[in-house]
């Protein structure tokens, strides 16, 4: 695993605008699981003088992030706001396994539409809002970041984690049949993102220095985790590129969809479960921005 730093998956699922999915969860879940270690690098570097007492988690999904944060910061207390019911009742189940539902507040809201009150009986504004690849979904991120800002305490924290794109599983010469196949799936995918998704691979430096930010650090952290006989990778693999073939399949050849279904197919012996050469490689976009 290398660490550069100078960007998640997150391709996280889109946690504003995407049904809610037994597969959509299965993802964020593995995610979580698969890029652990990502997740815990990124909450060590951030630049906080001392430990949050009120944590907000922005496009929380299933808790990956919050439950990183309650990892690093213990003692905090976190409200974690997503628009599906769903991810947030998985998330408060997995609280309650933790040990941690004393800690974690959920609210449902669209942040799209108006923002409800996010703040906490006996708790001030929050020192740190996190917000993991969430931003790019939103329709207006600039207001976005204009909340955020009114939304922290002075001197409080605002971390943007992005990822670069859909993580990478295969090696390019595979499948044998049809070589080049993921990446051309990636390519189609990346068509008809551009017009959803404008801001995804956004420069948010720039954006955050507009909203009133002041930027504290800036890292690009690359992922590259061996999933030679890793089980969660293998499922990780199989459920990301279900959906990739979703998003995709309008402008694949028959060939590349016949090939692609194969590697889909857990009970084929060409299955992606099978195979013992994934890895998950992708980039995490890092941006830490402070209030005055």
């Amino acid at each position: 695993m290398n660490h550069v730093s100078s960007h998640a998956g997150h391709h996280r699922a889109a946690h504003q605008h995407e049904p809610d999915t037994d597969s959509q969860a299965e993802i964020l879940d593995l995610d979580a699981e698969v890029l652990a270690e990502h997740i815990a690098s990124i909450t060590a570097w951030l630049p906080l003088e001392k430990a949050p007492r009120h944590i907000v988690d922005l496009g929380c999904g299933t808790g990956a992030g919050t439950f990183a944060l309650l990892a690093r910061f213990p003692e905090a207390q976190v409200t974690a706001v997503d628009a599906s019911d769903d991810h947030l009742r998985r998330l408060r189940a997995r609280a309650a396994e933790l040990g941690l539902a004393g800690q974690v507040h959920t609210v449902r809201a669209d942040l799209d539409a108006d923002w409800p009150h996010l703040g906490r009986p006996g708790l001030d504004r929050p020192e740190l809002v996190w917000a993991s690849a969430s931003m790019h979904h939103m329709s207006d991120p600039d207001r976005t970041l204009r909340t955020v800002h009114e939304l922290l305490a002075p001197g409080g924290l605002f971390a943007v984690v992005e990822l670069a794109g859909f993580p990478r599983f295969l090696p390019a010469d595979a499948p044998a049949d049809r070589p080049g196949l993921e990446e051309r799936c990636h390519t189609a995918l990346a068509h008809q993102e551009a017009a959803h998704m404008p801001h995804r691979g956004a420069d948010w430096g720039p954006k955050l220095a507009a909203a009133g930010f002041g930027i504290e650090g800036e890292r690009t952290i690359t992922v590259n985790v061996d999933g030679s006989g890793s089980a969660a990778v293998g499922r990780y693999a199989l459920s990301s590129m279900k959906r990739l073939r979703a998003g995709a399949a309008h402008a694949l050849p028959a060939e590349d969809l016949a090939a692609l279904d194969r590697l889909l197919d857990a009970e084929s012996p060409f299955s992606i479960l099978r195979r013992d050469d994934l890895a998950v490689r992708t980039e995490r976009g890092v941006w830490a921005a402070r209030r005055a």
